[in-house]
């Protein structure tokens, strides 16, 4: 079978086992079954079966395909993949400090957002996404597309599935909590359902994120091949 067909196999089987196993009704039984902390492993394991194979094949079959578009040497989408990355890594950080309260081990009866959550309620979600399109835009071959392609799809799919699945679980505190903030990206502020203050500020993520950043400039050549410099 050709590279880029078995990349796209093997990325629908991990886009769709993640989100059979972790919904409301798999989920429910599995955990009556096995128990919460089995389930977690039945997760895990599940989810290494299909992205190992996915990572392993892609990275034997970089730019496996035909070339769909080149944009590395058009300097403006360069920048543009540059503030994508550095938005993703502050996201993903943020994420951690201040977590969605449908996340794992997050305070699940905190309604009322603060900081990252009031720009979007799935900092993660949205930073995988932004991770995708940052690498699609540098990789215009079918392959790589599919590849880089599959987290945006997991980021919007996973976000929007959570939040039904915590509507179903939480009852009204997460609802509330989902009318008062946006999965897109300031949806809740233009809108005025969220207000910014300067406490909100996320000075540690954005630090951090910045670090990483420079780190991910550096090893990028050596651990995955090609310079994001140029």
């Amino acid at each position: 079978m050709d590279a880029t067909l078995w990349i796209a196999l093997w990325a629908f089987s991990f886009l769709v086992s993640h989100l059979i196993i972790s919904s409301s009704l798999v989920r429910a039984r599995l955990i009556d079954a096995v128990g919460g902390q089995p389930y977690r492993g039945i997760y895990s394991i599940v989810a290494a079966a299909t992205l190992g194979p996915l990572i392993y094949e892609f990275a034997r079959n970089k730019h496996a395909g035909p070339l769909l578009w080149y944009l590395r040497a058009v300097a403006p989408i360069r920048w543009l993949a540059w503030i994508l990355m550095l938005t993703a890594l502050i996201l993903f950080v943020g994420s951690f400090i201040n977590p969605n309260p449908g996340g794992l081990g997050a305070p699940s009866n905190r309604t009322e957002p603060r900081g990252l959550l009031k720009i979007t309620r799935h900092p993660s979600f949205v930073a995988f996404s932004l991770f995708g399109l940052a690498h699609m835009l540098m990789n215009g071959w079918a392959g790589d597309v599919i590849f880089f392609g599959m987290f945006p799809a997991l980021g919007i799919l996973g976000g929007m599935h959570q939040d039904t699945r915590k509507i179903r679980e939480l009852g009204n505190s997460y609802r509330e909590f989902v009318a008062k903030t946006s999965f897109v990206p300031f949806a809740a502020l233009l809108s005025g359902r969220a207000r910014w203050t300067s406490d909100d500020m996320p000075w540690a993520a954005i630090g951090v994120g910045a670090l990483l950043t420079a780190a991910i400039v550096a090893i990028h050549p050596i651990i995955f091949g090609g310079n994001p410099l140029g």
